[in-house]
């Protein structure tokens, strides 16, 4: 399978064929409205408005699986998400990305980029603490670690990159620049 064989909820419950994102370049991020990193909408709306005419497409799919970060409906994180860091990029339906029920899409994802390890930065210990307490085995598995994990799809629907919540939000701009 590829990329393009997957299909994601919009918030407002229409279908959404990754087929239609063919030759673009696509960054799929999940996301929380009441986490540590939720500050990361403001780059990321910056790289939709900067990148989006030369062919980048975002899919933010807000997750409630870690940490209890996003408790509120789909409307609700729109609105949130709008007032806050004006965000215009679309939004799909609040979705699984780990376990028993998560997107198939989240699934091929995985296995395509594992868990490569946190970057620098100042809750990199706070985190690997807490999975070490969690899991001994919590970095050997390619599960979504938390809110904000990125993937980077070139062109051509190969998954090029995946991007921990903790990486510099340079280094994903510069990677979609590589692919534009």
């Amino acid at each position: 399978m590829m990329i393009y064989d997957y299909e994601v909820t919009k918030a407002n419950g229409e279908k959404l064929s990754l087929s239609e994102y063919k030759g673009k370049v696509m960054l799929i991020v999940n996301t929380a409205t009441g986490c540590g990193f939720t500050p990361q909408y403001e780059p990321i709306e910056k790289l939709y408005k900067d990148y989006h005419e030369k062919g980048l497409e975002i899919l933010d799919i807000p997750c409630n699986q870690f940490g209890g970060q996003a408790p509120g409906s789909d409307e609700e994180i729109h609105e949130f998400c709008t007032l806050h860091y004006n965000t215009t990029f679309p939004q799909m339906k609040k979705s699984d990305v780990n376990g028993e029920n998560e997107l198939p899409l989240y699934t091929y994802l995985k296995e395509q980029k594992g868990f490569a390890g946190f970057d620098e930065h100042k809750l990199k210990g706070l985190l690997e603490d807490m999975f070490s307490k969690a899991d001994p085995d919590w970095a050997k598995k390619s599960d979504i670690k938390w809110n904000f994990t990125k993937f980077v799809i070139d062109r051509q629907g190969n998954v090029v990159a995946r991007f921990e919540p903790t990486a510099d939000m340079a280094k994903v701009e510069e990677c979609i620049k590589s692919l534009l």
